[in-house]
């Protein structure tokens, strides 16, 4: 059913020369031009249609490379059929700029989605480039079987990051690798072996963590080990609503009944991302990591994306709980876009790793170090958490006036830069709006905005754009939407 309608929401959408966008008709909003390049006696087009993207004091440089076609014709023939892209033509970026992208042509984006909530700082950061680049002509690479202080500087400005005990640091590739290790040191340090984790969570996609996963999408049948899903306290769709004392409780009730009654620990994300931008229920973990270290468990936030001041009024997610984990699992916005990740945790569970050799090959190489280091000042320098909370509360606060427009906007939610917007076809139902997001996704890139999606069903647009984003950004974006919705 879900894909007949989009199939006649596509027709009546793009069909026949009756486009209800007729972006070709409108020098504004044709998928042709470059938005950094309109001029500005033609940015008052009728009919609510959104302004031109904020000026931006950048030229690409120009493209001789493959074209898109060619490029996925390639893709297609040598790598993995499970790859997947977005949009019914895929974009061919090849050049970016703090909040802004570039495709083959020169058209500028903005980028609502931070290469999956990875770029931080922004795209090609003069000073994490700088740290790169400078690294990189002494030493790319020497393993930790060598001193280097590149990755004693980032784990000693790392830690101090941390609150409490956080004061050990292990240096990964990835968020998936970090919470693979995480949940190894739970259950060397506890002699447990049960790992419980949230419904609706994503914790990667290795042949571990993907136990720890509770999304259909993106999970294989292979045996999963002992992993526990309990009920997500979703504050939109959850069985208990925001009542995080009746969520902490069935946690309560599943390890007794659904355990031997001892657990290694317990894993979650403040902001679940592939899940949709879900903040789980105020309270909520204070209660459960109670509950789990009463039964012999450890607890571990997964900050993969909510860290580094992303959320605005914290600079771990994990805080705005009022909560400190035993450990600490991060990536993405921690290197800006270098294959980096890291795993903070006490002395005394460390210790436990020190039993068997633990290494890793690339694990804080020197150039992911320094950069990664660069990364932390930038943060602090340029005061982005701050920012996230500034812009972040204009464009939820945008979002949400435009939520009293349009009844497709069951729920605005998040905090700083890191929202969702969940679309639905039902506000009491809450049936998920998939054709109609899959619509308004293509429209949102033909206006030139690129906006990620989650949710099991995909019918919530994540916004979680670099931390430099502005707020003539967020109102342009929400100016497409509105437009874009009002058109539907």
């Amino acid at each position: 059913m879900a894909m007949m309608l989009q199939r006649k929401l596509l027709r009546r959408t793009f069909g026949e020369g009756k486009a209800i966008l007729n972006f070709n008709s409108n020098p504004i909003l044709s998928p042709c031009t470059s938005f950094s390049t309109v001029t500005s006696a033609a940015a008052t087009p009728s009919h609510n249609a959104p302004r031109q993207l904020p000026p931006f004091d950048y030229q690409p440089k120009p493209y001789n490379g493959p074209s898109a076609d060619q490029i996925l014709e390639k893709r297609k023939k040598f790598l993995g059929p499970s790859l997947f892209y977005y949009y019914q033509k895929p974009l061919n970026i090849v050049e970016g700029k703090m909040q802004y992208l570039y495709d083959e042509n020169g058209r500028r984006y903005l980028d609502a989605f931070a290469g999956i909530v990875t770029v931080s700082c922004g795209h090609c950061h003069p000073e994490v480039l700088n740290a790169i680049t400078e690294q990189s002509k002494l030493l790319q690479h020497a393993t930790t079987i060598y001193l280097h202080h590149a990755i004693a500087d980032f784990a000693e400005a790392l830690a101090s990051k941390m609150p409490g005990n956080l004061k050990v640091v292990y240096f990964v590739n990835s968020g998936s690798e970090a919470n693979e290790l995480a949940m190894l040191m739970a259950r060397l340090y506890s002699g447990n072996l049960g790992m419980i984790s949230l419904r609706n969570a994503y914790h990667g996609g290795s042949s571990s963590t993907i136990g720890l996963t509770a999304l259909n999408t993106w999970k294989y049948p292979i045996p999963e080990g002992e992993i526990h899903h309990v009920i997500n306290p979703d504050p939109f769709r959850g069985v208990f609503g925001s009542d995080a004392t009746r969520y902490a409780k069935e946690v309560q009730d599943h390890i007794e009944y659904g355990t031997s009654g001892k657990v290694a620990g317990f894993i979650a994300e403040t902001i679940q991302g592939v899940g949709g931008a879900v903040e789980l229920a105020p309270g909520y973990l204070k209660q459960v990591y109670d509950i789990v270290r009463k039964a012999g468990g450890v607890c571990i936030a997964d900050e993969v994306q909510t860290g580094f001041g992303r959320t605005g009024s914290h600079y771990w997610g994990f805080e705005t709980q009022g909560v400190i984990p035993d450990i600490v699992t991060m990536a993405k916005g921690i290197g800006n876009g270098l294959p980096l990740g890291a795993v903070v945790t006490t002395p005394e569970i460390a210790n436990v790793m020190a039993k068997k050799i633990q290494f890793n090959t690339f694990g804080g190489n020197p150039v992911c170090s320094a950069g990664g280091l660069a990364v932390l000042r930038v943060i602090d320098k340029e005061k982005r958490q701050a920012h996230c909370a500034d812009v972040g509360s204009h464009l939820i606060g945008r979002l949400r006036s435009l939520q009293d427009k349009h009844d497709i906007i069951g729920d605005v939610r998040g905090r700083g830069l890191m929202v969702g917007v969940e679309l639905v076809t039902d506000g009491k139902e809450k049936t998920p709006a998939k054709a109609e997001t899959a619509i308004l996704f293509e429209k949102m890139r033909e206006l030139g905005v690129l906006l990620g999606k989650g949710g099991l069903h995909g019918n919530v647009f994540r916004i979680k754009p670099p931390m430099c984003f502005t707020k003539d950004d967020a109102e342009y974006l929400v100016d497409a939407l509105d437009y874009a919705m009002s058109k539907l």
